[in-house]
């Protein structure tokens, strides 16, 4: 299966007020192992950076010369093409690159893609109260993101492969140990069961039972016994 971890990075918060994607970050992984076939893109917005500069560190003077949407919207949907996407908060990331694909009249990902994960959803279904951002799940999985001193879509990307890959460990195969010769066969069994020494049986004497008997009869005097006959 392949799957890409994507993230980006925006001029702000909605898209529906005219913010854009300033940089593009992917991760792609085959069968749950990184190919080291990734994508990774600065844009340049058409309008000011402003506030979110101080979250991706991304100047306007930086991005003034890199290409916009609409020149590498092609290639992008190349690569993401038939890949299931994993994603962060996965509806922000999705908002913005169905707007940017729709201003170009270009089909959204659900189109392109066949599923989306939200490792939110999937952090908060796992541990319910429990904070699910990127940062407390790397520290979570002892993931070392102590160069994360900016957001940056590639290495959020890099970070969430790790995430998402300790988050579904143990998924990877169904056949886990079919492979290992099978422990206690007939004849180990057998041999086991002659090492052991013969087993002790103990009966009640005839006084013993005596005692039972007459504990019994004690006990329907003051309510009915469910050990003697009715």
């Amino acid at each position: 299966m392949r799957q890409i971890v994507l993230d980006t990075e925006t001029t702000g918060l909605d898209w529906r007020t005219g913010d854009r994607v300033v940089e593009i970050g992917c991760v792609e992984l085959a069968n749950r192992k990184l190919t080291g076939h990734n994508y990774h893109i600065y844009l340049n917005p058409e309008r000011e950076v402003g506030d979110s500069e101080r979250i991706h560190g991304l100047s306007d003077d930086f991005l003034s010369d890199k290409p916009r949407f609409a020149q590498i919207a092609a290639e992008f949907v190349d690569y993401v093409s038939g890949a299931e996407l994993i994603i962060h908060n996965a509806s922000f990331d999705v908002g913005f690159l169905n707007m940017e694909l729709e201003r170009l009249e270009m089909s959204r990902l659900s189109a392109l893609c066949p599923s989306v994960i939200d490792t939110v959803r999937m952090a908060k279904e796992m541990f319910p109260g429990k904070k699910a951002s990127l940062d407390a799940l790397c520290e979570r999985y002892a993931i070392n993101n102590a160069h994360r001193t900016l957001h940056g879509a590639l290495l959020d990307a890099e970070l969430l492969a790790e995430v998402y890959l300790a988050m579904t460990r143990g998924q990877e195969t169904l056949t886990i140990g079919l492979e290992e010769p099978a422990a206690n066969s007939q004849a180990e069994r057998r041999a086991h069961a002659a090492e052991r020494p013969p087993m002790r049986i103990l009966r009640a004497s005839e006084q013993e039972m005596a005692e039972h008997d007459k504990l019994l009869q004690d006990i329907a005097k003051k309510a009915r016994c469910l050990w003697l006959p009715a």
